[in-house]
């Protein structure tokens, strides 16, 4: 697999890091790369030990894609995400434990909501629930974090919009920001979810995600500036980090597995994992609107499958392309609305491999566009 494409823009995170982090900073940080690590090799060695104890539980799966050749026909063990997501609760703890962070409120609404997400996503992948309920999961999940929050409840208004709040900066929402809160989890969890079906796809994009958000995190780190809460901001990007390097360091040994031809299958539990993380670590280190950047394709995703899922168009279990079984490619499938068929639609038929890339590769350039977009709207804020 091409895993160089997912491990060597981490050296620019490492390079913008070590330019703009304090001293104190990297000596803090120096814990979290070393129990990362740990948590990749550990991942990385776990995932073929016990991956064949999910087949003989009953949870395994087919290779639809591969329907008609002797591929399709192996059982791949399914919601392996369960291994890299206990990993990274233990790295967590690890981390909490040597590091004795001051923000043990930010962490405990981290961990609880996380660890609830993934215990209610392996649930999902055991007992096959309905989308009504995969709705609900993730609403369920982020009551830790509503109700430990006690962070801001304001949101910054740009220079060219103050007209609308009679020249204020900044604008109280209260409860409404619980809601989006609440809102943004469920959003996250769900658009990683239905954006998936082809080897890799699942994986990847979260892991090319926890890239881009470890880059704006570096950014942000830079000691000068003239804010007034310059060290609370640096604060909160620094916890960002410790939520998301392990994050990436177990899902990209997890990736190794799951990349085509993928070896297990990451499960709705791994979904709902890599989205919870992202939004708890946005909401928590006040870069959702950041994130919701680096969401555009799970965006466009969304947007482009609304008339299936509310019904308007039929909606099958599998929103999959069709596998042409004489040229070896997948071919779009115009009346399941995603993404995936629409790329393949515009392109033309592709491989699998090709596919996963060409869409991994969109997602980096959308990434990329949204750190690009973040500088730019400084100059408005």
């Amino acid at each position: 697999m091409p895993l160089l494409g997912f491990v060597l823009p981490f050296f620019a995170f490492v390079v913008v890091l070590l330019e703009n982090a304090r001293l104190e900073d990297c000596k803090e940080l120096a814990a979290n790369v070393v129990i990362s690590l740990l948590g990749f090799f550990v991942t990385l060695r776990l995932i073929p030990s016990i991956k064949d104890k999910f087949t003989e539980a009953g949870l395994f799966g087919y290779d639809i894609n591969k329907k008609g050749l002797a591929q399709g026909d192996k059982k791949i063990p399914e919601a392996v995400g369960l291994v890299s997501a206990t990993i990274y609760i233990l790295c967590i703890c690890l981390l909490h434990l040597f590091r004795q962070s001051n923000n043990v409120e930010l962490y405990t609404a981290a961990f609880a909501s996380v660890t609830f997400m993934v215990l209610l996503g392996f649930a999902d992948d055991v007992l096959n629930l309905k989308w009504r309920y995969k709705l609900i999961l993730p609403l369920v999940a982020s009551l830790p974090l509503l109700v430990l929050y006690t962070g801001g409840t304001c949101v910054l208004v740009p220079r060219p919009l103050r007209f609308l709040t009679k020249g204020r900066s900044l604008v109280e929402l209260g409860i409404l920001y619980y809601i989006y809160m609440a809102l943004l989890s469920v959003f996250c969890t769900n658009a990683i979810n239905i954006y998936a079906g082809i080897n890799g796809l699942e994986v990847g994009q979260s892991v090319i995600i926890a890239l881009a958000v470890l880059l704006h995190n570096a950014l942000q780190l830079h000691p000068g500036g003239n804010k007034d809460n310059l060290d609370l901001l640096r604060q909160n990007h620094l916890f960002s980090i410790d939520l998301i390097l392990p994050f990436y360091a177990t899902s990209l040994a997890l990736a190794y597995y799951n990349w085509y031809p993928s070896k297990v299958f990451v499960g709705d539990t791994f979904c709902y994992f890599a989205g919870m993380t992202f939004a708890m670590a946005a909401i928590l280190a006040h870069f959702s609107e950041i994130l919701l950047l680096f969401f555009i394709p799970q965006l466009i995703n969304f947007i482009y499958s609304i008339p299936q899922l509310i019904g308007i168009v039929h909606c099958p279990r599998h929103r999959l392309p069709r596998l042409n079984g004489q040229t070896g490619k997948l071919e779009a499938i115009r009346t399941n609305l995603n993404l995936v068929n629409l790329t393949l639609w515009i392109l033309g038929p592709l491989t699998e491999r090709q596919l996963c890339i060409v869409l991994c590769s969109f997602q980096a350039f959308c990434c990329a566009m949204g750190l690009f977009l973040r500088a730019w709207a400084l100059h408005w804020l």
